[in-house]
C-alpha cells in the first residue's frame, strides 16, 4: 500500500511564504478522474468571455479559470456565463492577487517559485487540476464548431495515451463589429494539451514559462481552422511585456504578432502577407461571423505561405 502523503505537504513551496499559494499536486494524492480539464489564467478578459467559454464547455469536462487582477468584472461575467450553460458545478472560479512578472525581461529577472514568477503562477492554476488530462487556454481564444468536436473527441481518446496535443490558432485582429483582419499567411501551433504528471509541469524559459514533457512523447497535430486568437485594435495588445523586441529565433510568432499590428495600425495591412481582411454581414459581430460561417467556409488549405519566408517553428 502506498504512503498516504501527510496533511499540509506540498510539491512546489512559493519564495515569499504566502499561505495558500504553494503547489500541492492532485496526483501525489491519488489516482486523478478520467477526462480534459480547461486551465485558464485571465485578466480583464471579460469582453472575449462570453464568446470564449461557451465552446470551451462543451468540448471538456471541467474548467478551472484563474484571475489574477481584473478590474472589469472578469470574474462575475465567467460566473455568469458558466451558469447561463448550466455548467457552474464544472467551472472552478479562482483568484491570483500577486503582480506576476511580464514576459520578457522580468520574467528571466523573477525566481520561478516567486508567486510573482509566471512559472509558480501557471504551475499554483494547474495544481487545481482533479483530470488525467489538462489543455492551456487562452482568455481571448475563440473555438469554431469543428474545434469543439474535434477537442470533446480528443479527449477520450488521449486517456492513456501520455500523448500531447498541439493546437493551433490563428491570429484576428478586430478592427470594428464589423471587420476584422485575420492572419492565415503562418501556421505556428504549441502543445496546449497534455497529460497531469511529474514530467509535465511548468519551468521558466526566457521569455515566459515553458511545459515540459519527456522527448519520446508522441505528439498530436490538430488542424487549422479549430479557434481564433481575438486581438483587438482598441487595447495594448503587448502590455503584458516588458519589451517588444520580440526575437525572430526563439518568439518568431510574437514577432509576427507585432509586425501585423504594426501594419493594421499604420494602414497598411496588404503588405503582410496572408493578412486577409473579413467583412460581416449586417447586424452580424465580425466574430460571430468568423467563427460559425466564414472560417469554417474558407478553402483549404486554409494557411497560404510566403515563398520567400522561412519555415514556421513549431
Amino acid at each position: 500500500m502506498s504512503a498516504v502523503r501527510p496533511p499540509g505537504a506540498v510539491d512546489i513551496a512559493n519564495l515569499e511564504g504566502h499561505e495558500g499559494y504553494d503547489v500541492r499536486w492532485a496526483w501525489s494524492d491519488g489516482p486523478l478522474e478520467t477526462g480534459l480539464t480547461c486551465v485558464f489564467r485571465v485578466k480583464d478578459e471579460a469582453r472575449n468571455l462570453p464568446w470564449v467559454l461557451p465552446g470551451i464547455l462543451r468540448a471538456v469536462q471541467a474548467v478551472v479559470l484563474v484571475d489574477n487582477g481584473s478590474s472589469d468584472g472578469t470574474l462575475d461575467v465567467a460566473a455568469r456565463v458558466a451558469a447561463e450553460q448550466g455548467a457552474t458545478d464544472r467551472v472552478t472560479l479562482l483568484e491570483y492577487p500577486f503582480a506576476v512578472s511580464r514576459a520578457g525581461t522580468e520574467n528571466l529577472a523573477t525566481p520561478a517559485t516567486s508567486v510573482h514568477s509566471l512559472t509558480h503562477f501557471y504551475n499554483w492554476s494547474f495544481s487545481h487540476v482533479r483530470t488525467s488530462y489538462s489543455m492551456k487556454w487562452d482568455g481571448d481564444m475563440v473555438l469554431t464548431e469543428e474545434g469543439v468536436r474535434t477537442l470533446a473527441d480528443l479527449a477520450w481518446q488521449l486517456e492513456g495515451s501520455g500523448a500531447v496535443a498541439l493546437v493551433p490558432r490563428h491570429s484576428m485582429t478586430v478592427v470594428s463589429e464589423s471587420e476584422a483582419w485575420i492572419d492565415l499567411g503562418v501556421d505556428f501551433r504549441e502543445p496546449w494539451i497534455y497529460p497531469m504528471g511529474p514530467e509535465y509541469v511548468h519551468k521558466k524559459a526566457f521569455e515566459w514559462e515553458l511545459r515540459v514533457f519527456p522527448e519520446d512523447t508522441e505528439r498530436i497535430h490538430l488542424p487549422p481552422g479549430m479557434c481564433v486568437e481575438l486581438k483587438w485594435l482598441d487595447a495594448d495588445e503587448f502590455a503584458h511585456w516588458s519589451s517588444t523586441a520580440f526575437s525572430e529565433v526563439r518568439i518568431p510568432r510574437k514577432r509576427r504578432e507585432w509586425q501585423v499590428d504594426r501594419a493594421i495600425r499604420e494602414g497598411r495591412p496588404e503588405s503582410v502577407f496572408g493578412l486577409t481582411r473579413v467583412v460581416a454581414p449586417p447586424g452580424v459581430h465580425v466574430v460571430d461571423h468568423v467563427v460559425r460561417d466564414w472560417l469554417p467556409r474558407a478553402p483549404r488549405p486554409l494557411v497560404r505561405r510566403d515563398p520567400d519566408a522561412e519555415p514556421d517553428a513549431v
